[in-house]
């Protein structure tokens, strides 16, 4: 057995949560920091872009009309977290003058990465045909993601949009930022403490895999945090190397920073993953 797939080797590298013994304490904060964004910005909450309970978002409206749309999809391994734990983001980028969409999907066990993948397909369309409402220009949008987020905004860019539907530029989404993402799932397919709910296949792994997709026209910016696993350096470095530097032309660890702090440095302006994504925004 290969050291990449020994299981306690693989726990040790993606289990991020045994890695932070703080991550209760920081997940608090979050919570809290998110309740007073919400308070302070006066969202649209919970407008639905699909049938679910699950599928639905929050709006963080522009002050001004024609602003920027970023879309911020929450980690938590495609199982866990919320849209609510992540208003946070919202605030820095707000008072920059953008518009930030915040969804929510189903998590697994109880649906599949494919569908959580579709169901963000239908996300970044309801945010183009309503950003005008809310003082966005659909015509420049956004993705950021963290963790399994990451991985979400790389299949975003992917995402062959006119065979979605009739209608929607090919270039719906114009960049994406990818903070610790995740872009070869085969060895997630044999880690332990997630193979049980994310129930891969090889052949799921292949079509989940962005890392192995022709790249894409438009940038993804790639972050990980300096003091997280290997693996996650490993990550972050496979898809520079894979989509190059044309499709991926920033790919950085962060210094200072692991796996749940690196995020925070989203919402912080004057940090360097925070002006990354005004970058892409086009706020600087």
């Amino acid at each position: 057995m290969t050291p990449a797939y020994d299981p306690q080797w693989l726990d040790v590298q993606y289990n991020n949560r045994a890695r932070i013994p703080e991550h209760a304490e920081i997940f608090a904060r979050w919570a809290s920091d998110s309740a007073q964004a919400r308070a302070r910005l006066s969202p649209v909450l919970d407008c639905a872009y699909g049938p679910g309970a699950a599928q639905t978002l929050d709006v963080f409206p522009a002050r001004q009309p024609g602003a920027p749309v970023l879309v911020f999809i929450h980690g938590g391994w495609w199982r866990s977290l919320d849209k609510a734990d992540h208003s946070f983001i919202a605030p820095a980028f707000v008072d920059a003058g953008a518009c930030v969409v915040v969804p929510n999907y189903d998590l697994c066990p109880r649906v599949t990465i494919e569908i959580i993948v579709m169901q963000m397909v239908r996300a970044l369309v309801w945010t183009w045909q309503h950003a005008a409402d809310h003082g966005g220009d659909p015509n420049r949008i956004i993705v950021a993601g963290h963790s399994a987020g990451g991985h979400l905004a790389a299949m975003m860019v992917s995402c062959r949009w006119r065979q979605v539907e009739a209608g929607l530029p090919a270039d719906l989404v114009k960049g994406a930022l990818a903070i610790s993402g995740v872009f070869d799932l085969d060895p997630v397919r044999h880690t332990p403490f997630l193979k049980s709910d994310l129930l891969l296949t090889p052949q799921s792994v292949a079509r989940l895999s962005p890392a192995y997709f022709p790249a894409p026209s438009v940038p993804l910016l790639a972050t990980v945090g300096a003091q997280e696993s290997e693996e996650f350096l490993r990550q972050n470095q496979l898809i520079r190397d894979r989509w190059g530097p044309k499709a991926v032309p920033v790919c950085e660890a962060i210094p200072h920073t692991h796996h749940l702090s690196v995020v925070e440095t989203l919402a912080q302006p004057g940090q360097r993953v925070h002006q990354l994504a005004r970058g892409l925004l086009g706020l600087d």
